[in-house]
């Protein structure tokens, strides 16, 4: 099937209801997804709930109401039939109401992530065109490229207005001090989190002739990468400067600042907030980013604390299920790492795992992770080099010795 028969198909599912409890992932491409296609049901007239979770059960989908899943579902077995679906994991639901680029051959890891999944679908309500800004965070959010389906929506966004691209940093933040103070993405090592050192870079780099006495950008960035160039990574120094793309609909216009934003909500727990942006409204901008900085904060303070469990290489263990998807993410993708890592931290409803795969390796941790979650009596699946599950807490020593037996070193 094309993608465009999925994506019309699960339209025309999705006109044919009048109201649709919606669930989102917790992450920047679940709910830029959930509120792109919430955009389109509510000028087709269509009304909706929106919640933002880290997984949906089938024990919540229940009774007769109609269900779409975004970023969410497509790794499931278990779902009634009649859900719908608009994810680009690995698939292993059968329903007929599903739209996700692996099924028409589209590489979901790189070319099309749920968001823009999600824009096919909401083109197929209605014209939506204005909405393609919301797929940036998607596409920046989960580490794609540029390319593919992405590319073709990138294009015609900005041929549209919606998009405009430009030059510069790609830390976000309010001022230049909190751009270098919440650095996650990328993370660099010694600067990320160190208010003195910051404020030490800054003063050198200060240019009084400067246009509103900012910092030469030259000087600043050279002693940026002298300062983290030890023990950061070259691709993530590369990544503090770089194509900034302006999202002309948006309430948090930057594309970087929004993806860091709505990331930070929906992992908190804030996900309602991450969503209202994006349904765009500015009344909650303040508030949101200091969720931001405040999440921000805890990830670096995780990643300097993070020691590999004893006996386990590559296996760490974190204080607290909202900081282990982004440790993970930093410590194979700015503090070089020779094998595949694996976060863990126990809450409450169980331990929730994240798995990452240095780029360049060839495992395909999705199906790896899945089959262990499930034989520790838990659940999960993801993406070739990006994964997550959640298990008993009990298990994980379990489950971490078959980590280490199925990826080799």
């Amino acid at each position: 099937m094309s993608l465009e028969t999925a994506a019309q198909t699960v339209a025309d599912q999705i006109r044919r209801q009048e109201f649709v409890e919606v669930f989102a992932h917790h992450d920047a491409d679940g709910i830029a997804a959930a509120s792109i296609l919430c955009h389109a049901m509510l000028r087709a007239g269509i009304r909706f709930r929106l919640r933002v979770r880290h997984e949906v059960l089938p024990s919540d989908l229940v009774g007769d109401a109609a269900y779409l899943l975004c970023d969410l579902g497509s790794g499931r077995e278990d779902l009634p039939k009649a859900t719908m679906v608009v994810d680009h994991h690995l698939v292993r639901f059968d329903g007929e109401f599903q739209a996700n680029p692996r099924l028409a051959g589209i590489d979901g890891d790189r070319d099309l992530s749920a968001s823009g999944m999600a824009y096919y679908v909401a083109q197929a309500l209605g014209d939506n065109r204005d909405l393609a800004g919301l797929v940036i965070p998607g596409v920046l959010g989960d580490g794609q490229a540029f390319t593919g389906k992405n590319l073709e929506i990138f294009n015609e966004a900005i041929a549209n207005g919606i998009i405009v691209p430009d030059r510069g940093l790609l830390v976000p933040g309010r001022d230049m001090t909190e751009r270098w103070y919440m650095a996650t993405s990328p993370y660099l090592d010694g600067i990320s989190g160190n208010e003195s050192l910051i404020a030490e870079i800054l003063e050198s780099a200060h240019d009084p002739k400067q246009a509103g006495n900012g910092p030469r950008l030259d000087t600043l960035l050279s002693r940026v990468v002298l300062a983290s160039a030890k023990t950061t990574g070259a691709q993530s120094l590369k990544a503090i400067w770089g194509d900034t793309l302006h999202l002309q609909r948006e309430v948090v216009e930057d594309a970087h600042a929004l993806t860091a934003i709505i990331d930070a909500c929906g992992k908190t727990g804030n996900g309602d907030i991450g969503a209202t942006l994006c349904l765009r409204s500015s009344h909650d901008v303040d508030k949101a980013w200091e969720i931001t900085r405040q999440h921000r904060t805890n990830v670096i303070g995780a990643v300097r604390a993070a020691r590999p469990v004893e006996d386990s290489p590559g296996v760490f263990e974190v204080p607290g299920v909202t900081v282990a998807s982004d440790v993970a993410d930093i410590l194979v993708r700015d503090l070089v790492q020779a094998r595949p890592v694996l976060v863990y931290a126990n809450a409450p409803d169980g331990c929730h795992i994240s798995a990452r795969c240095p780029a360049g390796r060839t495992a395909d941790i999705g199906p790896i992770v899945r089959t262990l979650a499930e034989s520790c009596g838990g659940n999960g699946g993801g993406h070739m080099l990006r994964a997550g599950a959640t298990i008993p807490c009990d298990r994980i020593s379990t489950f971490t010795r078959g980590w280490l037996e199925a990826i080799p070193a």
